[in-house]
């Protein structure tokens, strides 16, 4: 299977400038590293909006950054650009229960925070079961490989410096969104023309799950909506749980108890 991602680095200009003045000691790789992810993600973005998702925004410790980002995609700030469906979610609640009631597979998450934001590591992780595309901005120490689809990340320890460059992000994630909308064929996710598409496989499916009965069944949600499997070959899961599922059994959990 193959994909093709634009260059998007010469539309950069200032904005990246900036970014690399936050980043003296070592500018090239944090940049650049930077700027790869930032178009990764635009592309990612701009193909869930075209096909009608909705932008979740979050930040638990910062709600003027979630409002920021939802004004940004949805108030068409430059004559001709759409406006696009974004929504906050309000600081104070219980930021995954608020997501899996509302979220429906093909939306977005964004969420800014640290990597020591539990309530953010919990909702990123969860992505997959959920079939949202997730875009964790934060500074500081980085997450983890694998803590969300999209991580643009800063390297500074200073607070005040980073959030000042998030608004500069996430004003190049919509302007990156925004010119991938001008490239129609980017829109459209490659067909997968292999024989065997591990991405399309059913192997280790990520699912949460809803309910257990007393029959070694439960019923989960994945990318593909909601379905019963076997359970029988794991300790008894919980609500909530993640775990993996291959040909309706669940193979492994996620998650780690005694």
């Amino acid at each position: 299977m193959t994909d093709v991602r634009p260059d998007l680095t010469p539309l950069l200009g200032d904005d990246l400038g900036a970014l690399a003045g936050t980043h003296p000691a070592d500018t090239g790789r944090a940049v650049t590293g930077l700027t790869a992810d930032l178009a990764r993600a635009s592309l990612a973005l701009a193909r869930r909006f075209a096909a009608g998702g909705t932008l979740w925004c979050a930040s638990p410790s910062w709600s003027f950054h979630a409002h920021h980002v939802a004004v940004e995609f949805v108030h068409p700030v430059i004559m001709g650009k759409r406006a696009l469906p974004a929504v906050v979610v309000p600081s104070g609640t219980d930021l995954v229960a608020t997501l899996r009631a509302t979220v429906r597979p093909g939306d977005m998450v964004v969420a800014v925070a640290d990597a020591h934001d539990d309530d953010v590591v919990d909702a990123m992780r969860r992505g997959p079961a959920w079939g949202v595309e997730t875009v964790w901005l934060g500074a500081g120490p980085r997450p983890g490989a694998g803590a969300a689809d999209h991580v643009l990340w800063l390297d500074t320890d200073d607070p005040l410096v980073a959030s000042e460059q998030f608004v500069r992000i996430y004003h190049l994630l919509w302007e990156l969104t925004h010119v991938c909308f001008e490239h129609t064929g980017l829109l459209t996710p490659p067909a997968c023309d292999e024989e065997v598409c591990i991405t399309c496989s059913d192997e280790g499916r990520l699912a949460e799950v809803i309910s257990v009965d007393d029959l070694g069944e439960a019923l989960v949600r994945t990318a593909e909506g909601r379905e019963r499997i076997d359970v029988s070959l794991i300790d008894s899961p919980r609500a909530g749980d993640l775990v993996l599922v291959h040909a309706g059994s669940a193979i492994g959990s996620l998650e780690d108890r005694p």
